[in-house]
């Protein structure tokens, strides 16, 4: 698993339902395993919902080895790759420490923060990508040496707490939903394990002071770390520098199985020395007694600027050679799922033949992501949020299946049962919508219940689609004033009920902004299907923009539409593009 015992979240869970609608395992094995689950957003509108689930660590690993033992001509080796193998500009293997050659007609690379990863508590140096994991050496250099141009990051992870050394009853309880939500698209089974509840508790100003004393020994403030760090999920040592005014910041208690008793502390990431760490929280409510098994730390790693990548995440300086993951700048467990499916996905057509495979912006928010890399670059680790998709009304997390299974059905990710149940998903939501829009409503079958919820009484009759449109109104609600309406709902198969009711009512709710938002992408589609040649000369273009020359030429856009989105390019330069690729 990530760094937390957690899959999902703001954004990066609806990642993880596209990751299913295409056919990968990554929300079947997150519901196999979770131990806790919430829809996250669920006071703010769909395009916000993001479902987000705990998960038992160790389960997460076992179901993931048993899916990945089942694959049919999936071979694991386990090595560790020390170079590439690179002949005329293309990628063909790589060779191991074991001294083994693998020849491959394409390469991905997928690696962590495991290269040249160091770790850093307090003044206290270790080699490593992880606690316990040695880094890894030599692909670094052989790729600067080809010319790809690369930096340092680094993130951070808090201490892990024994549990029978923890006074819940000084915490606030977090339970999960109990509603009918999942990520994947295939499994209506009850979750098969216990459910557990996080724990929410607050740093104090005792904490804060103690903190303090620790900064002339903090990595981050002492020049031992140099290298950019996440903005959004600061350390609790840049939080009490940062946000100086603030008396508390809130802690999260998450558990990391249902048979162990180790917590992970979200929102303590420290790489503090190690008795800072532990008399800091033991000031924090239900912490006094703390136990724990290891303690916070920082982890530096390279990565490469990801405007080197084509959208296939194919490379543009090594053919068949594809990054995937932390090598791009992001941060995330999602994020990295998500690249690694569409490098997967372009790899084997890069061997085997076929049209690349690149999702749009106004397709997914995997579409998004990969743009964002590519056409912008990343100054800090690349987290997704719902705010960075400016069509995210379209890339709801409910509807991923409609927007993406057709596509990884053609491809022969999907099969036939998934596809049929999103065919047979689809046609429930296409007949009841037509069914609300015909079955008419009269005053006085509703009025003494519209009277009590707080919504205008009906002079006349009007259809049920009108009446579902009211905010204070819901399908579920509605079905137990009309029989018919309850008969209609009763046809939808009886595991997936909920979920195509939720549907089908987010697609009735929303429908004005549903397709006020359809016609913004269809305007700005013109400009994606422009295409500009790779050998372009924006150097001889002197109307252009010194800037916009020297990003155009550097990330060399496949597109007017993605031309328009790299930083520095102005309207004007787009115009002056449009006029002469006019020509």
């Amino acid at each position: 698993m990530s760094c937390n015992p957690a899959v999902g979240g703001i954004a990066k869970g609806q990642i993880v339902r596209e990751i299913d609608a295409l056919g990968g395992y990554t929300g079947i094995v997150t519901d196999m395993t979770a131990i806790q689950f919430r829809m996250l957003n669920m006071s703010k509108g769909p395009a916000m919902w993001s479902p987000r689930a705990q998960n038992d660590r160790m389960q997460f690993i076992i179901k993931w080895r048993e899916m990945l033992d089942r694959v049919v001509n999936l071979d694991i080796w386990q090595d560790t790759v020390l170079s590439l193998i690179i002949e005329n500009k293309a990628v063909v293997g790589v060779r191991t420490y074991m001294g083994i050659e693998f020849r491959a007609k394409s390469v991905i690379l997928t690696v962590g923060t495991f290269l040249n990863g160091l770790m850093h508590v307090g003044r206290t140096k270790m080699e490593g990508g992880r606690i316990s994991e040695p880094p890894s050496y030599g692909i670094t250099e052989q790729l600067s040496s080809l010319g790809f141009a690369h930096d340092r990051m680094k993130t951070g992870t808090p201490a892990r707490i024994n549990g029978n050394s923890i006074d819940f009853s000084r915490m606030q309880c977090q339970d999960g939903d109990e509603s009918f939500h999942k990520f994947s698209y295939l499994d209506f089974k009850p979750r098969p394990l216990p459910q557990r509840p996080c724990w929410i508790t607050y740093t104090s100003s005792a904490t804060h002071d103690i903190l303090r004393s620790g900064l002339k020994d903090s990595p981050l403030y002492n020049g031992q770390i140099t290298s950019i760090g996440p903005r959004y999920c600061p350390s609790i040592e840049t939080k009490i520098v940062t946000f100086a005014d603030k008396k508390q910041h809130q802690l999260f208690l998450e558990p990391e199985g249902v048979d162990s008793q180790e917590y992970y502390v979200n929102g303590f990431s420290s790489s503090l020395p190690i008795d800072i760490q532990f008399a800091a929280l033991r000031t924090v409510p239900g912490l006094e007694n703390m136990r724990a098994y290891r303690p916070g730390y920082a982890i530096e790693y390279d990565f490469f600027d990801p405007t080197q990548l084509n959208h296939t995440l194919e490379t543009k300086l090594v053919s068949n050679l594809f990054f995937a993951g932390q090598i791009n700048g992001t941060t995330g467990y999602e994020e990295a799922a998500g690249q690694g499916l569409i490098a997967g996905i372009n790899a084997h057509i890069n061997c085997h033949g076929g049209i690349p495979f690149v999702l749009g912006r106004d397709e997914s928010y995997i579409g998004v992501l990969i743009d964002d890399l590519v056409t912008k670059g990343v100054d800090e680790p690349y987290r997704m949020f719902t705010s960075r998709a400016e069509y995210r009304i379209l890339l709801r997390q409910d509807d991923a299946d409609m927007r993406l299974t057709g596509k990884s059905y053609e491809l022969g990710l999907a099969d036939s049962d998934r596809y049929r149940l999103m065919k047979s998903k689809s046609e429930f939501i296409s007949d009841f919508i037509a069914f609300t829009k015909e079955y008419s409503i009269k005053p006085d079958e509703i009025n003494p219940f519209l009277e009590t919820v707080g919504t205008t009484s009906l002079k006349q009759p009007i259809k049920l689609y009108d009446l579902i449109l009211r905010p204070q109104l819901n399908i579920s609600v509605l079905e137990n004033f009309f029989p018919l309406l309850k008969e209609k709902v009763s046809y939808f198969e009886q595991t997936r009920r909920d979920e195509i009711k939720e549907a089908a009512e987010i697609l009735i709710k929303y429908s004005g902004y549903i397709e006020r938002e359809k016609l913004t992408v269809e305007k700005l589609h013109r400009l994606e299907h422009i295409v500009i040649r790779n050998d372009f000369d924006y150097n001889s273009v002197q109307s252009l923009s010194t800037e916009a020359r020297q990003k155009l030429s550097k990330i060399r856009p496949h597109t007017i539409g993605q031309a328009s989105r790299i930083p520095g390019v102005s309207p004007n330069d787009v115009n002056v593009l449009l006029v002469l690729l006019g020509r």
